[in-house]
């Protein structure tokens, strides 16, 4: 067993509050979510940042050592990556998103974001002896069945960078400042917390995403799945008696996210 030195951690890894310092295993997973210690092969212009657990940006560079989760995209103008089929040591694999999920690229927007950054994997994240996923730490935990939920303003759209999130914004400053208390929840997307934090700056109590329920990326999940986690999300902010829930669906209804499960669910 060896010990890592981290340069930075992914906002992904935020709740299992990662140290600078950690331990790391051999022994991997190719599961959603599991957590790795991994070096950067390359040098970019454009897409080359990380999103910190603080939620502050940081420039990444060849050679830093960086946390990262397993996961899914499929985004219409970035990248499309999947889990990997196997996984060891020194496998190379890429950065799909600036929330830290990483997997194997498949297609790249090359005009837009250039080529997925490689990494090298240097082995899973341990703590008293467990290989470490980012569903071990968790807000709230999938229903099957909604016991209560608060009143729904919902902004969706076609995909990503459509200008949900500017909507989404507006109605909650302007909403607050007529001194309603807002929830906020983004219920589908690639992990990351800009959209949430978001909410926070402009009102919003208390926000969460799916991350929150273990999920590092929501891309090809089945939409039962994806449902529970709604409901998970719904029924955790619901408890302290917003008026209203702001939810936000990251890419959109051309994606395959499960925004249309979640939406076209009856309790929902």
């Amino acid at each position: 067993m060896s010990k890592i030195q981290f340069d930075k951690i992914s906002s992904v890894t935020k709740n299992l509050e990662l140290k600078a310092e950690e331990k790391l295993t051999d022994k991997l997973s190719c599961e959603m979510g599991t957590v790795l210690a991994v070096q950067v092969l390359d040098d970019k212009n454009v897409y080359n940042e990380l999103e910190l657990p603080t939620g502050r940006m940081s420039k990444i560079k060849k050679g830093d050592v960086i946390a990262v989760a397993l996961g899914n995209r499929m985004a219409l103008q970035g990248f499309v990556g999947n889990l990997p089929k196997t996984l060891k040591v020194d496998d190379v694999i890429h950065l799909l998103n600036f929330g830290g999920v990483a997997g194997v690229c498949v297609s790249a927007n090359l005009k837009e974001v250039g080529e997925p950054m490689r990494v090298r994997v240097l082995g899973g994240v341990e703590r008293k002896g467990k290989l470490l996923n980012i569903n071990q730490a968790c807000k709230f935990k999938p229903l099957t069945s909604l016991k209560k939920c608060a009143p729904l303003i919902i902004t969706t759209g076609t995909s990503m960078d459509s200008g949900k999130t500017t909507v989404a914004v507006e109605i909650t400053k302007t909403l607050t400042r007529m001194g309603m208390k807002l929830a906020g929840a983004k219920l589908t997307g690639v992990g990351a917390h800009r959209d949430t934090y978001k909410m926070s700056d402009y009102g919003v109590y208390e926000a969460v995403s799916f991350t929150d329920c273990g999920v590092a990326s929501t891309a090809n999940i089945d939409g039962q799945t994806m449902v529970g986690v709604a409901k998970g999300a719904l029924d955790h902010l619901s408890k302290s008696n917003p008026d209203a829930i702001m939810i936000e669906f990251g890419d959109g209804l051309m994606g395959k996210y499960g925004v249309d499960a979640i939406l076209c669910h009856p309790e929902i």
